[in-house]
């Protein structure tokens, strides 16, 4: 599930496009992990459900320890945090995901992830108020395309129609507004402060937001949380260290196998097998992605040649 998906981060290390890709295949299946989880946890099979708000909350304090850990070795500075703008990313990020684990309890794991995919797409589209971008029809086209793919995993008619399926796409929409605080961000602070400072507010805030909702997990409830923040802190390294590698256009793609990771776990556990409306669906969602993410690659190599300012649309 992608909440770290547009952070674009300076090469500070030495290219090395194979290493790129093994480490966000690798963080592909640490975000598979994260939803798997959640499923379980906000299902009955370790126990009484827990809230989303409850997962959620163990999704930053978990995390948060685990990037601390990292922290800790590596002693990054922290350099004057936007406070405001982390609040913001923070607040849209933990809508996102909330929702997203509340839809998975109850649609299947790739139905939920495919509709995730959407999140680009609405980070584009909000980037045309918000960041004063300019998007021109190849854009649209992938826009469109993702699009029609999430109106066929709705599944719209009175006996097939997926409820559930709206809170994906409510946390696709989340984390689409994450994505343009996350813009701003990455032109003003280094990526693990970035995560450091996300994860703190986070933990803070749904400490006191899932209060209402807390019931006591079991032991093996527990165990799920803590591997879901540690998880969710893997995954945000190992991507980070793949952006450092290698061009985002060229790994970025590779964040698709998500897809694949999860609907496996979603067969081995809960041995749910994806029908042709899910894989249609995931299908076109995945091709307006993988257009729009073809075309600012187009974009980043064009402005790469181009030494004086245009402004045509694209």
């Amino acid at each position: 599930m992608k909440d770290e998906t547009m952070i674009q981060t300076a090469p500070l290390r030495a290219q090395n496009p194979a290493a790129a890709v093994a480490l966000m295949v690798l963080a592909t299946v640490f975000i598979a992990g994260t939803t798997l989880a959640a499923k379980a946890l906000g299902t009955d099979t370790l126990g009484a459900p827990l809230h989303p708000l409850q997962i959620t909350h163990g999704r930053f304090v978990f995390a948060f320890m685990g990037l601390l850990c990292v922290a800790a070795v590596l002693r990054p500075k922290i350099k004057a945090p936007n406070l405001r703008l982390h609040l913001s990313r923070t607040v849209c990020g933990a809508a996102g995901v909330t929702l997203m684990f509340a839809a998975v309890a109850f649609i299947p794991l790739s139905d939920a992830t495919a509709i995730s995919f959407l999140n680009p797409v609405f980070g584009m589209l909000l980037a045309i108020p918000f960041l004063g971008e300019k998007v021109g029809p190849w854009r649209w086209a992938a826009a469109a395309i993702a699009f029609v793919g999430a109106l066929i995993l709705l599944r719209p008619g009175p006996d097939t129609f997926q409820v559930a399926a709206l809170l994906a796409l409510g946390a696709a929409m989340a984390m689409g507004f994450e994505l343009i605080f996350i813009k701003k961000l990455a032109d003003r602070e280094p990526a693990m402060q970035i995560l450091l400072i996300n994860n703190l507010i986070g933990s803070i805030l749904l400490s006191m937001v899932m209060i209402p909702f807390w019931i006591s997990p079991t032991m093996a409830q527990w165990g799920v949380l803590i591997a879901l923040g540690l998880m969710m802190a893997a995954a945000q390294t190992c991507f980070i260290n793949a952006m450092a590698r290698a061009d985002a256009s060229y790994v970025t793609p590779f964040s698709y196998l998500t897809l694949i990771f999860a609907s496996l776990y979603d067969w081995a556990i809960f041995r749910a097998i994806p029908d042709w409306v899910s894989i249609l669906g995931a299908a076109i969602i995945v091709s307006g992605a993988a257009l729009l993410a073809w075309r600012e690659a187009v974009n980043s190599a064009r402005l790469r040649r181009v030494t004086h300012s245009g402004g045509g649309r694209v």
